[in-house]
């Protein structure tokens, strides 16, 4: 640039040639600890990575997260704004999921309406010590007080399932958020679009198949690229001041 006052696709122009991109703001939790989250990484998620690649220890991430049956607006190139049909976003669609480190295989346990709780928890607990009983199991969870109760201890004592708590406010930890991500497909995974993203689905019933379908039966195209997503390189925030 040379002082000159230039139009604005102009400045986009030599803003790319530059190797800039137009980004996205992104949030991080204000409360979050990056002390406390090296710390763990360093002394517990690490450890237990490694041993989940020797094969000695399986290591899940669990979470749960509930679409709403409504339209997922994201960006598409157009000459026109695109307008797309969107439900009465009265209904909603509730996963539990434990996602597999490794092999990034997903285990479910899905209810249609309501909220999940420490019942849905200890569902899957039971689900993943029947399917996964040949070596010990390690589960990464937030703080969410379904899950870090009582009854979700003792259930987890009795099947002699490992459970490791997050520091507060570390969804960057949190492997299976990407998966959720992924499956709403906003711009940073738009390749998705076609299970939510940008798309109408005229009964709840379709809504629901699509987010399963997405899930459990990934194409070859959603297979690549949850590869490249599903990686264990986490995010690190610098700490503030």
């Amino acid at each position: 640039m040379t002082g000159i006052c230039r139009s604005p696709s102009q400045v986009r122009v030599f803003m790319r040639q530059m190797g800039m991109k137009c980004r996205k703001v992104a949030p991080i939790p204000a409360k979050a600890d990056p002390e406390a989250q090296e710390t763990f990484v360093n002394k517990q998620l690490d450890p237990r990575v490694a041993e989940a690649k020797a094969g000695s220890r399986y290591l899940f991430f669990m979470d749960a997260a509930h679409f709403v049956f409504g339209t997922y607006l994201g960006y598409l190139w157009g000459f026109v704004q695109i307008l797309v049909q969107t439900p009465s976003r009265r209904q909603r669609f509730s996963v539990l999921g434990a996602l597999n480190a490794i092999t990034r295989e997903i285990v479910t346990v899905v209810t249609n309406t309501g909220y999940i709780n420490s019942h849905s928890v200890v569902e899957l607990l039971e689900k993943l010590a029947q399917q996964f009983s040949d070596r010990p199991i390690t589960i990464i969870l937030d703080n969410a007080r379904y899950q870090r109760c009582q009854y979700v201890f003792d259930a987890a004592a009795k099947l002699g399932i490992e459970l490791l708590f997050l520091p507060p406010y570390s969804p960057n930890l949190n492997l299976i958020d990407r998966l959720w991500k992924f499956t709403k497909a906003d711009e940073l995974y738009g390749e998705c679009w076609r299970c939510l993203n940008s798309h109408y689905y005229a009964t709840f019933a379709e809504f629901c198949q699509a987010i399963t379908t997405c899930l459990n039966e990934p194409t070859g195209d959603q297979q690549s690229r949850l590869r490249t997503l599903l990686t264990l390189k986490f995010q690190r925030f610098p700490k503030a001041g």
